[in-house]
């Protein structure tokens, strides 16, 4: 039961530190001396505008919460399809993810694979290479918080 408990204080926690983000972000966009005390952002899930990113493999899908993916530090959601796979690749910007639905599959070259289902974290720094995959037969959704612009550089690709 502790465990249990430990899991869902560390998820909450993480997710503050999105919302904190997110705020961050907000409040940049406030009008100066607004008497209203700021601005509020709600996107109902099927008012979501979602994209095929530039550069990002097929069966991929992101909606776009905060920021500007193309130039740096941003929020989004991410959508793979079930049974999705990337091969070894790395993002240049360190980020922080948490699985919303679904069952990710990752695993850092030369490591282990773990599986993340709903309500997990991961971090990846420094152009960390890894494959990624959604179990089959049901699509995964995560948060990501990206500390720079948005790539996906694949391992062994031309340049």
């Amino acid at each position: 039961m502790r465990s249990k408990n430990f899991r869902s204080l560390a998820v909450l926690i993480v997710i503050a530190a999105f919302a904190g983000s997110a705020l961050a972000a907000e409040k940049k966009a406030s009008p100066a001396g607004s008497k209203a005390g700021g601005t509020a952002v709600m996107w109902p899930a099927d008012q979501l505008k979602w994209i095929e990113m530039p550069n990002s493999p097929p069966g991929v899908k992101t909606a776009v919460l905060w920021g500007d993916p193309s130039k740096g530090p941003h929020g989004a959601l991410h959508k793979f399809s079930g049974g999705f796979e990337a091969p070894l690749h790395h993002h240049t910007a360190d980020y922080r993810s948490i699985v919303i639905s679904g069952t990710m599959i990752v695993t850092p070259e030369g490591g282990a694979a773990t599986r993340l289902p709903a309500g997990s974290y991961s971090s990846f720094t420094g152009k960390n290479r890894h494959t990624t995959r959604c179990d089959a037969g049901v699509e995964c959704l995560i948060l990501v918080d990206s500390r720079g612009a948005w790539d996906v550089v694949m391992e062994g690709a031309k340049k």
